[in-house]
């Protein structure tokens, strides 16, 4: 009998490993235009996201949006957007990807508050639809295709 492993290798899935937290996140590293940095995997995020903070740091071009975020408790937030963007997690790559920008002081103090590090944005759903993605929750990995 094939394992899932297994399987999704022959349908040219890429695993990507990950980390659950003391918070019981899930933490996966990625790139976005070529800087490594630390993110939770959330599959009710709608969206992709990067904090404020780390505009520079992923080289990122932010420009004004009408859209408002809402989510972890916070409503109607202010959001910029960038286009154009790589993603790399794991060997899996995607390029003219959009990311939401937006404050993440109160997602990064509550996992403080909790003695775990804080991260540089959120996996979202987009990305999980765009990679027909599938969490293995058992063995920490996720496979996009």
């Amino acid at each position: 009998m094939k394992t899932l492993p297994d399987i999704l290798k022959k349908e040219k899935y890429k695993k990507i490993n990950f980390k659950v937290t003391k918070t019981q996140h899930l933490l996966l590293r990625a790139s976005i235009n070529g800087v490594k940095g630390n993110f939770i995997l959330d599959t009710g995020a709608s969206s992709s996201c990067v904090g404020f903070e780390s505009v520079e740091l992923f080289l990122l071009e932010a420009k004004k949006s009408k859209t408002q975020a809402s989510g972890a408790g916070a409503t109607g937030m202010f959001t910029q957007i960038a286009n154009g963007n790589q993603l790399q997690l794991g060997s899996w790559k995607l390029t003219d990807f959009e990311l939401v920008i937006f404050d993440l002081s109160h997602v990064n103090e509550a996992l403080i508050q909790y003695k775990t590090k804080p991260v540089h944005g959120i996996i979202g759903a987009d990305i999980l639809m765009k990679g027909k993605g599938i969490i293995d929750y058992y063995n920490h990995c996720l496979y996009l295709q």
